[in-house]
């Protein structure tokens, strides 16, 4: 269920340095799950299939699900951020949080969008972030896909 976001005045779309600044971080999570994936899969491999260290990673099928695997673990890990709070650990750093237009927080199928575009905006060398730059919204590729925004929230108050 989708749960409304408060204080929707105080908020302000994203730049695409904060925007880059929270894909950095959250690359190094990325990299870490993908890291744990890796090891689980060869482990897999190694001692449930009982292949042999010289035929790890030799077949065609074993890449493929390797590469799908690491592919949901990332999804995984997008989904549950986006969905539960509206940000990745690297979003939280840099004060941003992804929400519908009308300030609510993302469905499954917005979020599977936003990853997809996201992967099709990176194979473009970029180009569906620098979008950012040109769009009078300051949305991205993934934001106009799937129907959301990403903003940025004030600081804390202490």
């Amino acid at each position: 269920m989708q749960r409304r976001f408060d204080q929707l005045d105080d908020v302000w779309p994203a730049g695409l340095g904060r925007r880059l600044g929270a894909m950095l971080y959250d690359a190094f999570l990325v990299a870490a799950i993908w890291i744990l994936f890796t090891v689980l899969h060869v482990a897999f491999v190694r001692h449930v299939l009982g292949l042999g260290a010289e035929e790890i990673g030799a077949g065609t099928p074993q890449r493929l699900t390797l590469q799908l695997l690491l592919l949901a673990g990332a999804f995984l890990f997008f989904a549950f951020s986006w969905m539960r709070g509206g940000m990745t650990l690297g979003m939280q750093a840099w004060r941003l949080r992804v929400q519908t237009r009308d300030g609510r927080t993302i469905t499954l199928a917005q979020s599977l969008m936003r990853y997809v575009v996201a992967w099709l905006s990176l194979a473009a060398f970029g180009l569906g972030y620098l979008w950012v730059l040109f769009d009078s919204e300051r949305r991205s590729w993934p934001d106009i896909a799937s129907g959301t925004r990403i903003v940025v929230l004030p600081k804390a108050k202490r």
